[in-house]
């Protein structure tokens, strides 16, 4: 009989190791940033647009999410998070080596800056978040919240050592030495980490839609997921660039842009830590709000407060923004159970390629480059500000209304079991409720 008594164990090992694919996968993605401001200023690709390099940093984000039922269906077919994993670093380290090759092509940035590293990051990371949650239950969040925190290390670690890379080396050889750091880092990690699904008898669907009949709730998950990540996207791709169309030079951008991932370090066990104690669903709400407060009240003047205010902004920003890949494991386990979960997280990773894809496109869509060296400078970016807050406020309402249906589910399940008595009826649904 599976048992969940020991609340860790050899859990805090695979948090450990989680930690460390999420430095090697979403932190070194994140340092995108970095190689988008050299391409956006170096015109190493005369025939480029913006829009060519912003589908780049897309493409490996949705390719990612894409391979969500690819992994289940391995599962389902005796591969373990093993096997998956040791796959993964084989096209990470060879998209990474490829891209080394191919900087002055643009069709082999998008294969192996793009695609390649998209389906060695979605192997990684989607075979191994899930076995987080089979190790826990009161502290499940605080548990994937440290783990998400390997994303900031490695999101500040990448920034820094790529910008130096690029500079006093070249281009070329920093994904070289990039791709010898994280071979080696995920080998060992992968050799560490250990799955229960032996113990639990996961199911592995690849396209379990009947979910969203079977469990309504689920759908204002994927809604939340979406609106949420058309706003992180945006952040997290645009932030170096925006630094620089205000005046920063490229080192100071590089800073904010790990600046933004040193809030991701603190913050999301933060996070983590005080959805296990306040509720998954609550702190996921409000920290969705605040992620769109920080956008309008700090990166909207951030031209007028210069490089402090940057660095304020992307601290905190950085903090908050990334709930979504903080609590999605632990709330997605809250809406549809344990043993539902991979089959769940899926569905999750499918509803999440279009914005992933699209963010910085629309992004730099959005943006107003002719504004650059003239009074206006401080509003290229006014548009995709305005744009990746409305979309945090947009994930805040959804997932408003999934804490409404979760409260009113509590409050019916405690009348029935005589809990409330009268008082049952008086309540609102927007009392604080644990959920």
């Amino acid at each position: 009989m599976f048992s969940l008594s020991k609340n860790g164990g050899y859990g805090w090992v695979c948090v450990l190791c989680v930690f460390f694919v999420n430095a090697c996968t979403w932190g070194l993605n994140s340092a995108y940033g970095i190689y988008l401001t050299h391409y956006l200023n170096q015109g190493l690709h005369p025939s480029a647009t913006s829009y060519h390099y912003a589908f780049i940093g897309g493409l490996s984000i949705s390719t990612s999410m894409l391979v969500g039922p690819i992994v289940a269906f391995l599962f389902r077919h005796g591969w373990t998070t093993q096997h998956i994993m040791f796959l993964g670093i084989l096209f990470q380290v060879a998209s990474l080596i490829g891209a080394s090759f191919a900087v002055h092509s643009l069709g082999g940035l998008f294969v192996s800056q793009g695609v390649l590293f998209g389906i060695g990051l979605g192997l990684l990371y989607t075979s191994s978040i899930g076995t987080i949650s089979q190790w826990f239950s009161s502290k499940r969040s605080i548990a994937n919240g440290l783990a998400a925190a390997g994303s900031g290390v490695g999101g500040i670690a990448f920034s820094i050592g790529i910008n130096a890379a690029i500079e006093q080396i070249s281009l070329a050889w920093s994904f070289r030495v990039t791709a010898i750091c994280v071979c080696a880092v995920n080998i060992l990690v992968t050799l560490l980490i250990r799955d229960r699904n032996a113990s639990i008898h996961p199911t592995h669907n690849s396209f379990d839609i009947d979910l969203l009949r079977r469990i309504p709730n689920l759908g204002f998950v994927l809604a939340w997921g979406f609106f949420s990540l058309l706003g992180y996207v945006m952040i997290l791709f645009s932030l170096a660039d925006y630094a620089r169309s205000i005046g920063l030079t490229t080192g100071q951008a590089s800073i904010v842009a790990s600046m933004l991932s040193l809030g991701m370090m603190f913050g999301r066990p933060l996070v983590g830590y005080m959805s296990d104690v306040f509720g998954r669903i609550n702190i996921s709400f409000l920290m969705t709000l605040f992620s769109g407060v920080t956008v309008f009240c700090l990166w909207m003047p951030g031209h007028l407060g210069g490089y402090p205010l940057c660095i304020v902004f992307a601290i905190i920003n950085g903090a908050v923004s990334g709930t979504f890949w903080t609590t999605i494991s632990p709330v997605a386990t809250e809406i549809v159970g344990l043993k539902e979960l991979p089959s769940a997280l899926s569905v999750v990773w499918l509803s999440t390629v279009i914005p992933t894809t699209f963010s910085e496109a629309i992004g730099l869509a959005l943006r107003r480059p002719e504004l650059l060296g003239t009074g206006g400078a401080g509003e290229v970016y006014l548009f995709p500000q305005i744009f990746s807050g409305a979309m945090y406020i947009a994930a805040t309402v959804v997932m408003g209304m999934l804490r409404w249906r979760m409260v009113r589910r509590k409050q019916r399940g405690e009348e029935e079991e005589g809990e409330l008595g009268e008082k049952g009826n008086e309540g609102s649904s927007w009392e604080w409720v644990r959920v």
